[in-house]
């Protein structure tokens, strides 16, 4: 019997990929959200009353706001270890990174008073609830010296659980540090704040299903107690949002890039323009992490640069996550009525600055840092994140592609400035002379989100 003739082995069954189901929670959020602005204008008491259910999806984020920083802050100062582990490369990037989602930050807080989102809406009295409680005891506290040492907890393991989100930011720096000065011999545990980081996560996907709930409640709540006036202004904030992320990536990311790089911001866009489809279907930058190495690689910049800037991106480069986080702080304390005072919102902006790193990549981590920087800066305005709950996803695609955006940009970037990028394959590639080959583009064996949803080659 010839080779030829050999029955051949039957080929293992390949393992079934799990579907993706977001568009699902996305479609319900939205059917939540009208039911929640008809409740609120023809039975505005009913509406005032379903308001709890708003409240007790808040408490949900906020149980998940300590773990959350704990894990993204470690793993943030671990990936900052490994990058300068890689000399010039790592360097220039995370100088960009700050740099550039501290502007970011501040684009964000200078759209947000121009605005004055949120304003006239008047919550004051009966939106604040249990916030109120939260501020007299915030008040309490005493001065700075008083604040300071409320910074400290009285444990290592107690910062995590007495609900105090300084004190679990003071932790997370003290055992990240520790980590990074330990070298190699730190490696397994920080696979292991991996393994908890993903827990953690999971479990905050789990809540987010809760968020049509959540969303109905707040939005019924808040039209019965307004009426139209919050229906006009939630979608003043959305559109001022979109606006400010539009410009941002188009003005400010494309004026850099043409001027260190000479490429066009919108050859750009095109040529990543399946991967903004995927990242509107999963909501998520992350899931077209494995992509954008293999076209960043493809386009000329040089693997060792791609495989620096791109995952490091993905913890620090959060431009949409920051405009987000400080629009969305400004619209809460004006729809409140108690607007932060220039002093708050600098010490919101540095708290969003750390708090953020590291938060990218999963639905819900820029909603869990938001109510994480009101609790600890303006704890009466905590409750306030109800109002943010019908509209974060719609929000939620803007941040991932400007999130996108960014990395991409930063690492031409710093390929322009290390000389480790191919000018010439960048015009051709960008011209549509050598498209991208689809079948070469293999996403498993990623721990990206990506590898393990259906729509990856989108």
């Amino acid at each position: 019997m010839t080779v030829l003739d050999r029955p051949t082995a039957p080929e293992p069954e390949q393992p079934a990929r799990r579907r993706d189901r977001t568009h699902w929670l996305y479609i319900a959020v939205l059917i939540a959200v009208f039911a929640g602005v008809a409740v609120g204008i023809l039975a505005p008491d009913v509406g005032t009353s379903v308001g709890v259910l708003g409240t007790m999806f808040v408490d949900l984020i906020k149980m998940m706001i300590a773990p959350v920083i704990f894990c993204t802050i470690v793993l943030g100062i671990g990936s900052v270890r490994k990058a300068a582990t890689v000399g010039k490369v790592g360097g220039l990037a995370f100088v960009y990174f700050l740099l550039m989602s501290t502007f970011a930050l501040a684009i964000g807080l200078v759209v947000g008073n121009i605005l004055h989102p949120g304003s006239g809406m008047n919550l004051t009295e009966s939106a604040a609830g249990k916030g109120a409680e939260l501020a007299e005891k915030a008040h309490e506290a005493g001065g700075l010296m008083d604040f300071v040492a409320g910074i400290i907890p009285e444990t290592l393991f107690s910062s995590l659980t007495a609900g105090s989100v300084l004190q679990a930011l003071f932790v997370a720096l003290l055992v990240g540090f520790a980590l990074q000065a330990m070298g190699s011999a730190g490696e397994p545990i920080l696979r292991g704040i991996e393994h908890l980081q993903k827990l953690v996560f999971k479990v905050l996907v789990m809540i987010l299903w809760l968020a049509p709930i959540g969303a109905f409640g707040a939005i019924a709540n808040v039209v019965g107690q307004t009426g139209w006036t919050a229906v006009t202004q939630l979608l003043g904030l959305m559109l001022g949002f979109y606006v400010t992320c539009v410009l941002f990536v188009f003005g400010v990311l494309g004026v850099i890039l043409r001027t260190v790089s000479g490429v066009s911001i919108f050859k750009l866009v095109r040529y990543l323009a399946r991967e903004y489809l995927l990242i509107v279907s999963t909501s998520s930058s992350e899931s077209a992490l494995p992509r954008l190495i293999a076209k960043m690689e493809h386009l000329g910049v040089d693997r060792s640069t791609v495989g620096v800037v791109v995952p490091t991106g993905y913890s620090f480069d959060l431009d949409g996550t920051a405009i987000y986080l400080t629009m969305a702080s400004l619209f809460i304390a004006g729809a409140l009525g108690d607007p932060l005072s220039l002093p708050e919102q600098i010490g919101l902006l540095v708290f969003m600055i750390v708090a953020s790193k590291g938060a990218a990549g999963v639905t819900g981590a820029g909603l869990a840092t938001l109510a994480g920087g009101l609790q600890s800066h303006r704890p009466d305005l905590l409750d306030g994140v109800g109002l943010i709950v019908g509209i974060d996803r719609f929000m939620s695609e803007a941040r991932a592609l400007t999130n996108f955006s960014g990395n991409a940009v930063a690492t031409i970037l710093v390929g322009s400035w290390t000389k480790t990028i191919d000018r010439e394959r960048v015009d051709t590639v960008l011209r549509g002379d050598d498209p991208f080959d689809e079948l070469t583009m293999v996403d498993t064996g990623h721990d990206a989100p990506a590898a393990q949803r259906e729509p990856a080659t989108a």
